[in-house]
């Protein structure tokens, strides 16, 4: 069959199945209040069904979610943006898995029996082509890794403790600390006490994927490695020494001096690794502007349409829906193309610059499809005006408060505060910097080529109700299959802040003046 017209019929169908995600049952219906977000729920209750499997980078699911969304941009009036005329651009990747059959952690101690760790569930490890097939070496606790406390690591395995504290060694901090002292790998052990991003098992899976355009054509081998372990199995570590597991649990979490020790305890692995190329599209459609002066300016809206995809059950579900993070803000793009397709038909003028609708892929992998968009834009460059990103958006409360991450770097702070006011919303800036929020979603990359970027978060005062359910949903759905569309939900907060999107949007695209960096912003251009 020629390649169009299986184009066409996936076209087809990816109309039928949005038709029927309009007409189909929908038992939540009875707890929205308003049309628009009625039809915006909708959306996201398709894009995030058991259908979709979660849509991981690179599946036959995500390809499907692609070609639904690029349909509903195309029935919106919006023009493709893509490659050749389509509505995709293909990012190519490249992607390690270390896969659970093939692949042990056993702890090795002194006048007593192995004790196996269960990998995803206890040990995990950073996936890499040149990981070895096996690994024998002695543990030695080395506190938080600081450059001072590494030393004595030749042929090592240390064991860090994982703080993310201000102030103290990060995580590549640690690595580049141990690897200079001659460690074959580092164990990083959970900081219980971060509860404002509490670690949490098991993981999904142990997979990663890179732009296959900066994968080294030759991967030298090398026998480090890099681990995560559960707080949990850490006493096993400290078997046979005078050390006090839990104190140092607890001492850390107080950024408090931690002791040094070798351990009496080895750690062997052994690995299985497989590497595969493919290519994941990004959907990408253009409303081109009304004001012949501004029109060659694009303001980008975003969301990414990748989530997890299949990965270690929980509670006995497998699939990870991402409902939340972010079919749902994907579906709210689609919404913001019907409204404004709606508009239009009765006689508004539209927007006088242009809109670029970008559903990114592999934003869960490391902001992928985002970094080669803006490594391989399909406008001019200098025309991408400002970026409106929308993820790590939880409407699980009542609007009052809006967190805005790089709030004070550009004129696009200056306008969400004015939007938020008129709407009795407080906006503010991110009042948890240590979380690296700002660096973890898809404006991040526009930031890093100098378009003035924001993104939002669903804000809280300390000790809140509205705080206890976010640290709630973050232990108990962020990344897992509970993100679905069952989870509770309050759409009147949603309902606010698609409006608060919506005139956002509006607001940026027809001012006189395109929006600025302000002077002392760090991501200014110079």
């Amino acid at each position: 069959m020629p390649r169009y017209a299986l184009v066409l019929l996936a076209l087809l169908a990816a109309s039928s199945a949005a038709a029927s995600a309009q007409t189909s049952a929908h038992p939540r219906d009875g707890q929205i209040h308003d049309a628009d977000t009625r039809a915006w729920w909708h959306t996201t209750e398709y894009l995030s069904s058991d259908a979709m499997e979660g849509r991981d980078t690179g599946s036959a699911a995500y390809a499907r979610a692609a070609q639904y969304v690029a349909e509903r941009f195309r029935q919106a009036g919006l023009q493709p943006a893509g490659e050749n005329g389509s509505y995709l651009q293909q990012v190519p990747l490249h992607e390690v898995q270390v896969t659970p059959q093939g692949t042990t952690f056993t702890l090795l101690r002194p006048n007593a029996p192995d004790h196996p760790l269960q990998f995803l569930q206890q040990i995990t490890i950073a996936p890499s082509a040149s990981l070895p097939a096996t690994l024998e070496a002695p543990l030695a606790f080395r506190g938080y890794c600081s450059r001072a406390e590494a030393t004595n690591l030749t042929g090592k395995i240390a064991v860090c403790f994982g703080t993310r504290r201000t102030g103290l060694p990060s995580a590549s901090d640690r690595m580049q600390a141990v690897r200079a002292a001659g460690a074959v790998g580092i164990l990083t052990v959970d900081d219980l006490a971060f509860t404002i991003e509490p670690p949490r098992w098991p993981e999904a899976y142990a997979r990663s994927v890179t732009l296959a355009a900066a994968t080294p054509t030759h991967a030298a081998p090398t026998a480090f490695v890099s681990m995560r372990l559960s707080a949990a199995v850490f006493p096993a570590l400290l078997e046979g020494t005078s050390q006090n597991a839990q104190q140092i649990l607890t001492f850390g979490g107080q950024s408090k001096p931690l002791p040094s020790v070798d351990l009496p305890t080895r750690l062997r692995l052994t690995t299985h690794t497989i590497t595969r190329d493919y290519t994941s599209p990004n959907v990408l459609a253009v409303l081109p502007g009304s004001a012949p002066s501004l029109k060659s300016q694009y303001i980008v809206i975003a969301a990414h349409l990748d989530g997890y995809g299949h990965g270690t059950p929980v509670l006995g579900d497998g699939i990870y829906n991402g409902t939340l993070d972010d079919a749902a803000y994907v579906a709210l793009l689609i919404q913001f193309a019907d409204d404004q397709h709606a508009a239009r038909s009765k006689g508004d003028p539209g927007l006088k610059r242009s809109i670029l609708f970008c559903a990114f892929t592999g934003e869960e992998k490391g902001l992928l499809g985002s970094t080669w968009f803006t490594q391989h834009p399909t406008v001019p460059r200098t025309a991408l005006a400002a970026d409106i990103n929308l993820d790590q958006l939880r409407p699980l409360f009542p609007l009052h408060i809006l967190t805005a991450l790089a709030i004070d770097d550009s004129t696009l702070g200056q306008t969400a505060r004015a939007v938020g006011a008129a709407m009795h919303i407080t906006v503010r800036a991110d009042r948890e910097p240590e979380r690296s929020l700002l660096r973890r979603a898809d404006h991040w990359p526009f930031m890093q080529i100098g378009v003035p970027s924001i993104g939002f978060i669903f804000g809280y005062d300390p000790g809140a109700d509205a705080e206890r359910r976010y640290r709630q949903w973050y232990t108990t759905q962020y990344h897992r299959p509970q993100d679905d569309v069952t989870q509770p939900i309050d759409f009147d907060a949603a309902a606010r802040f698609d409006t608060f999107f919506y005139t956002l949007t509006r607001t940026v695209a027809n001012a006189t003046s395109r929006p600025a960096w302000t002077d002392g912003s760090p991501y200014k251009p110079h």
